[in-house]
C-alpha cells in the first residue's frame, strides 16, 4: 500500500480562510492555493497507509474527549530568521491547541512523532518567500483580527500534487463552547 504524508490542524473558517489564502497568495507563496488556512495540531508526517484507520481511530478519541474553545487571530509575528515564515498570531486558543497537538502526537498513538521546533501555534501567511514580500505580509497583516468558536479538527493528506485535502473532520465531544476572553460570564458563543 506504500505510505502516506497526512497532518492534522484546525481550519480556518469561512470567510477568514478564503481571505488569509488569497492574501498569501498576493504575497507570492506559490504554496498558498495548496494549503487550506489552518492551525497546524500535526505537521507533515509520512506514515504506512495500511495505518490510516488507526490514525482516524486514535482522533476519533481525542475529539471525542475535546471541548470547543474560542479562537482568536491577533496581529502577526514572524519566526525569522531561524524559519522563513511570517504569521498571523493565535491570541486566544493558544493553550487548547497546545493540549491537543500533544494529544494527537501522544507517545502511545500512531502518529508519535517529536517536533523539530518547539510547538508554537499560528496561521501561516507567508513562508520561504523574498524578504521584501515577508516584510509585506508582516505589516499589511499587523492588524488583523479574526474570532470563531473552535469546535474540532481534521485529518489532510497531501497529494502528489503538493495539495493538502481533508480526509476527515473530527468534531469535539460536547457542543457548548466557553465565552470568549472578556465576555460576560454567562455568554457563549454558538457552536457552528
Amino acid at each position: 500500500m506504500g505510505t502516506v504524508t497526512i497532518g492534522v490542524s484546525i481550519a480556518v473558517p469561512e470567510p477568514h480562510g478564503s481571505l488569509l489564502q488569497e492574501l498569501r497568495a498576493g504575497f507570492g507563496d506559490p504554496a498558498a492555493h495548496g494549503i487550506p488556512t489552518h492551525v497546524t495540531l500535526l505537521p507533515p508526517t509520512e506514515v504506512d497507509a495500511a495505518r490510516l484507520p488507526a490514525v482516524e481511530a486514535h482522533l476519533a478519541d481525542v475529539a471525542a474527549a475535546g471541548r470547543p474553545f474560542p479562537m482568536r487571530l491577533s496581529g502577526t509575528d514572524t519566526f525569522r530568521p531561524v524559519s522563513p515564515v511570517v504569521f498571523v498570531k493565535v491570541a486566544d486558543g493558544a493553550e487548547a491547541c497546545a493540549r491537543l497537538q500533544k494529544q494527537v502526537r501522544d507517545a502511545s498513538g500512531p502518529v508519535a512523532c517529536e517536533l523539530v521546533f518547539p510547538y508554537h501555534p499560528h496561521v501561516t501567511v507567508a513562508h520561504g518567500i523574498d524578504e521584501a514580500a515577508m516584510d509585506r505580509a508582516h505589516e499589511e497583516l499587523s492588524d488583523y483580527e479574526a474570532a470563531w468558536p473552535c469546535t474540532g479538527f481534521a485529518l489532510y493528506e497531501q497529494g502528489a500534487d503538493g495539495v493538502w485535502r481533508k480526509l476527515r473532520e473530527f468534531p469535539f465531544g460536547s457542543a457548548v463552547v466557553p465565552p470568549q476572553a472578556g465576555a460576560p460570564r454567562d455568554a457563549t458563543l454558538p457552536a457552528s
